[in-house]
């Protein structure tokens, strides 16, 4: 049930996943090329917030929460310390602007692993950018930047209204970037799990593979693998907020960031301020289905970023996906080599461009990389699968702490004999990333199983949640997002009809939303679309 004031529909008695369903036919044809005749056209739904049409039978909406005023922070309690150019070396390139200056500190967390509840002590790394007189925490996907690079790249795109109001508190999740990062998975390993040929068929090679990342991990962290989940992240993000001095938490989550700010709404829904989430993940139990949508996912942004590489004339032309597909046959035949001297075939270069979709301002970059590697040279491709598969002093590897996450935030495992089905089906439908994305269900089914229920949905008691979705997205795909804000009492959701993944800083009508929802508190109508 929709609440009143803020979330009333033209077509209440129809879920939000279903009204936005038409739209983003529609948007995802228009990507491909595709038209549509007037006289065929389903209506594209834009709520106008008369309510009309809503169910005279239906029950009376509980009493909408109002969102929360800013207050500022009452006697914070973070040490914090200048650590600019220790960040822009952690960044590299792409850099941020020269007048941006970061200051970082460390909140103490319990660690709460399932078998040792409420003991342990977890560091969590934060980073400030800005000097607004309002913290607000920013929380990003588990295998993309930590939290706190990423707030260092969102303050280089985000409005200045946003910056006046706001500083971007940066947070590394537990096992990633400072936070006392996981490093567990040997070397070796990583490129196994990474480069098998998704189309070998070799479902052997890596469950081996996933078997023994998850004996090394056990051995060195032992009760600890189990502690990294979204759930007793939220928990460090309530740390984060008492030691910033405030009552409400304002934050803004991108990709699977969403998640844990969606179940810290479950967790503390009176502690909930104004949330942004950028890209929510697809929230269903069956793990086959949501991996068909991230598939789906990325085959469209190949299209679209092949459309991309057109209008600008670059050397790979409209049909992005024969080249790329040529170049994964190509390394399928002959290995590339990498820096430090290993091979680098078809899963290993699928990985590359498919974390190069996901950053939609990297395009570009990406579409040079993929025409140096077809020409023998994998260098400039490999600056985009170095951050899961390399670990440096400065820059811990994500793959070791997104297969823990993933997992620990999974009650899903799958049989060997299923996954292979799984791996076929999406191999026939979607030939280029299909196996690609399904070999993923091979890596937790070693993975010690989850121990608790999952957290429920739903966050009911809390403010209006805005929740943005993109149509294309090859990470969190739009369709997900919508059964997501579905469970959501309070989401108010508005859709980009584009292609990359999340809406802040790629599309202006979102990017401008988000920031008036965040900086004055205006709740833009439930159902809202933004233009490609």
């Amino acid at each position: 049930m929709r609440r009143r004031g803020f979330a009333s529909s033209p077509r209440a008695h129809l879920s939000r996943s279903t009204r936005l369903a038409l739209a983003t036919t529609l948007a995802a044809a228009a990507l491909a090329g595709c038209t549509a005749g007037p006289s065929t056209r389903p209506e594209v739904i834009v709520n106008d917030g008369t309510g009309a049409h809503q169910s005279s039978q239906a029950p009376p909406p509980p009493p909408a929460v109002p969102l929360p005023a800013l207050t500022p922070p009452q006697s914070p309690s973070i040490r914090w310390s200048d650590c600019t150019q220790d960040t822009r070396d952690r960044l590299g390139q792409p850099g941020v602007p020269d007048n941006l200056a970061f200051s970082c500190g460390k909140v103490n967390s319990t660690l709460d692993s399932p078998d040792l509840p409420n003991r342990g002590l977890a560091r969590i790394a934060v980073l400030k950018v800005g000097t607004g007189p309002i913290p607000l925490v920013v929380v990003n996907d588990i295998a993309g930047d930590p939290g706190t690079l990423y707030a260092a790249r969102l303050a280089a795109v985000a409005p200045p209204a946003l910056l006046q109001k706001f500083s971007l508190i940066g947070v590394d999740r537990r096992g990633t970037g400072q936070s006392m990062p996981m490093m567990c998975v040997p070397a070796g390993v990583r490129q196994d799990l990474l480069d098998q040929d998704p189309a070998s068929g070799d479902l052997d090679g890596i469950l081996q593979a996933a078997r023994r990342a998850g004996q090394q991990c056990a051995i060195d962290l032992d009760t600890a693998t189990t502690a990294l989940d979204s759930w007793r992240t939220a928990a460090d993000l309530d740390q984060v907020r008492q030691q910033l001095g405030m009552t409400k938490l304002n934050a803004f989550g991108h990709g699977d960031g969403s998640k844990v700010l969606s179940e810290y709404a479950v967790r503390y829904p009176g502690q909930v301020g104004r949330f942004a989430l950028d890209g929510v993940p697809d929230p269903s139990t069956d793990a086959a289905a949501v991996l068909d949508s991230v598939a789906a996912g990325l085959q469209a942004t190949v299209t679209a970023f092949g459309q991309d590489c057109a209008q600008r004339g670059c050397a790979l032309g409209a049909d992005a996906g024969t080249a790329i597909g040529a170049l994964v046959t190509k390394v399928r035949a002959t290995p590339l080599i990498t820096q430090d001297g290993s091979s680098a075939g078809p899963g290993l270069t699928l990985s590359a461009i498919s974390a190069g979709l996901a950053q939609r301002a990297r395009w570009p970059e990406l579409a040079d990389a993929i025409s140096a590697a077809v020409a023998g040279d994998f260098t400039k491709l490999e600056v985009f699968s170095d951050p899961l598969s390399q670990e440096t002093r400065l820059n811990p590897s994500r793959l070791d702490a997104t297969i823990a996450t993933k997992c620990n935030d999974s009650a899903t495992r799958m049989p060997a004999d299923q996954i292979t089905k799984v791996i076929q089906t999406l191999r026939q439908k979607y030939p280029l990333f299909g196996d690609f994305t399904a070999r993923q269900l091979a890596w937790c089914l070693p993975w010690q199983g989850r121990s608790e229920p999952l957290p429920a949905a739903g966050a009911p008691g809390a403010p209006p949640i805005l929740v943005a979705s993109t149509v294309v997205d090859p990470v969190t795909p739009g369709d997900g997002t919508s059964k997501a804000a579905d469970q959501m009492p309070s989401a108010v959701q508005i859709s980009w009809q584009g292609a990359g993944h999340g809406a802040f800083g790629n599309s202006t009508c979102a990017t401008d939303a988000i920031s008036s929802f965040l900086v004055d508190g205006t709740v833009p109508r439930d159902g809202t679309l933004c233009p490609a």
